[in-house]
């Protein structure tokens, strides 16, 4: 059995085309577990009329992608987690490939990247992600035509949680205080961090590109200046758990983290307000 687990978040108006390209897979030993974080827009409520087979769990605020992963997983049966952004849809034959391909699979492959498309199916919305000598991360190939060297498999640094397929045994590998996906950073890098884990802990992340799906992305509409501050702060979090050499962490810091902490202490006044919200609480403790 494979465990589908959606997060939705104000989704109403997409999560239909997501569930119903389920519906039609030709694969049918799965499970899906939907986690809402407190849509507003009745998002839980179609759910419950159209999909009642679906288990749903309902957060009463916004947990964060990483909290509502990890509660959908807990309770999830399936020797493999498929997650997934409640605006993304899979390709009809997305499952029945995933079965075959998981049969010819080496044994520390934990996890996998499908080809995620741009919602126009053009375009490339990730392919996996990579990991630069200034510890930046991106999504391999966003923006970039679908064909060519994206049609062949291959080894990358890790995988896009908006549509990737964790090993069960992976997973309880590289659980940690802050549970699967780390909690701490309540949205975006927590994929990256547990694909990092998992590197440490020897698992590979394989690139699956017959594993075709579809994503709108940002379907939650997080404003620029949350996302901005968000990435900042995570990625310091990310960096000083996963501990550097220090002559490379102060080179790091010189020509890409000052700078850009810069930049965003005078251009984004979200993340002025929480640095501030931060050295207050440091000074009174």
């Amino acid at each position: 059995m494979i465990s589908l687990i959606i997060i939705t978040f104000n989704s109403k108006a997409l999560i239909k085309d997501c569930l119903d390209s389920i519906a039609t897979q030709s694969y049918k030993d799965f499970e899906i577990i939907i986690v809402d974080n407190a849509s507003k827009d009745s998002t839980t409520a179609f759910i419950k009329t159209n999909y009642p087979n679906v288990i749903l769990v309902k957060n009463q605020k916004n947990l964060g992608a990483a909290k509502a992963r990890n509660q959908g997983i807990e309770i999830a049966k399936g020797e493999w987690i498929l997650t997934l952004d409640g605006d993304v849809i899979l390709d009809k034959c997305f499952l029945a490939e995933f079965s075959e391909a998981i049969e010819h699979l080496p044994q520390k492959v934990g996890i996998i990247q499908p080809k995620i498309l741009c919602s126009d199916k053009l375009r490339i919305f990730s392919a996996g992600i990579s990991m630069t000598w200034l510890k930046r991360f991106y999504d391999i190939g966003r923006g970039k035509p679908a064909g060519g060297t994206f049609n062949i498999p291959g080894y990358v640094f890790g995988a896009c949680s908006a549509a990737a397929v964790y090993k069960r045994q992976l997973l309880e590998d590289v659980k940690d205080i802050n549970g699967y996906f780390d909690e701490r950073l309540f949205f975006l890098f927590e994929d990256v961090d547990l694909s990092w884990r998992a590197q440490e802990r020897g698992w590979r992340t394989l690139f699956c590109p017959s594993l075709v799906s579809y994503h709108y992305g940002n379907s939650s509409q997080t404003p620029k200046e949350i996302r901005q501050y968000l990435c900042w702060r995570n990625r310091k979090l990310i960096l000083k758990k996963h501990k550097q050499n220090k002559l490379r962490l102060f080179l790091i810091s010189v020509c890409y983290d000052l700078p850009r902490a810069i930049f965003i202490l005078f251009t984004n006044s979200y993340a002025r307000h929480k640095i501030g919200n931060f050295r207050r609480i440091k000074d009174r403790d």
